[in-house]
């Protein structure tokens, strides 16, 4: 896509690409017959090429994941409040699965999403009725509190469903972290570990990391937000009051600090909001994030960015230039 043209503003493109225009009201065409079940919009084919990989505990993980906000619906539009809505009549269940895939064919072989009932059951539906092996990294929204029991319930519940890994959802982490409870934090991490699965933490707080590590919290892996502030929309000095804000749009506080408290972590670090939900360019993004240290990067992506997203993540890890080691 055109420098000038942001993520986000395709989604009227997004419209057009939907099968006969039948996105709008949910999915139906004007005669209001359900749409066909076609496959994803037509894009280049995949080059062939692997997407690299590395490992997370047990799991083989692309280099590229597939956000889930956008599955979700959740897009971080700032006061463009309209867009969620129009996201929610794109992505559809059918239109779910076939990005998954799409993401697939190219070589992308786990998404990350948290858990409202929708999309774990079109996860769901997607393994069952067409084979799909996309692996599941999810985060149980559930509170943390003394006996966990909710926690719990949440956690058996997603790995019956067929969840692959599990971390601890960064709203939480964030809040038990600035709440001084990583006893916590550490029992969330070891609910998911004794399902045999990888166990990890997310944050945009970069404390989440920092604590985590200070008192031996044992997660596999990281999932802590990253992305520079040299955007039109990024935040000014003074505005940076908290670890994330909506107005201004912004999820990693300060990006080079976290550089140098991750160049000393040794454990996998997928890196998410690297596009500041939207605001920077994957050109930007991507190489940003990886020759900066991240392991790994999640990409929210409709169906039509996924061919571009994904060949331009190939030539970023195979020109990756890093002082921090791989640690996937």
């Amino acid at each position: 896509m055109s420098e000038p043209i942001k993520r986000r503003g395709f989604l009227h493109r997004a419209a057009l690409a939907s099968a006969g225009g039948a996105m709008a009201m949910g999915g139906r065409g004007a005669a209001g017959a359900p749409a066909a079940n076609k496959p994803a919009a037509e894009v280049p084919a995949p080059t062939g090429e692997a997407m690299p990989t590395g490992k997370i505990g047990s799991l083989t993980v692309s280099r590229l994941l597939l956000g889930g906000n956008l599955l979700t619906h959740f897009t971080h539009s700032r006061d463009l409040k309209y867009v969620y809505n129009l996201t929610a009549h794109y992505n559809t269940p059918e239109k779910i699965m076939d990005t998954m895939d799409l993401a697939a064919r190219h070589g992308i072989n786990t998404l990350s999403v948290h858990n409202p009932p929708p999309i774990i059951q079109t996860l769901k539906r997607y393994r069952q009725e067409r084979g799909g092996k996309m692996q599941w990294i999810i985060c149980p929204t559930a509170p943390c509190e003394t006996g966990m029991a909710e926690y719990i319930r949440e956690v058996d519940a997603l790995i019956d469903a067929g969840a692959d890994a599990i971390y601890l959802w960064g709203v939480r982490a964030d809040q038990l972290v600035a709440q001084g409870k990583v006893d916590l934090m550490k029992q969330a991490v070891d609910i998911a570990k004794a399902h045999g699965v990888p166990s990890g933490v997310g944050g945009h707080d970069l404390r989440v990391v920092v604590a985590c590590e200070e008192h031996g919290v044992n997660a596999d892996f990281y999932i802590k937000t990253f992305h520079h502030h040299t955007y039109p929309s990024g935040p000014k000095p003074e505005q940076l009051a908290a670890p994330y804000a909506e107005h201004p749009g912004y999820w990693c506080k300060d990006p080079d600090e976290t550089v140098r408290v991750m160049k000393d972590v040794k454990k996998p670090w997928i890196a998410f909001k690297v596009m500041a939900a939207g605001a920077i360019p994957p050109k930007d993004a991507f190489p940003y994030v990886v020759n900066h240290g991240a392991d790994h990067v999640l990409a929210g992506m409709f169906d039509f960015e996924i061919a571009e997203d994904a060949k331009l993540a190939r030539q970023t890890f195979a020109q990756a230039k890093r002082e921090r080691p791989w640690c996937s």
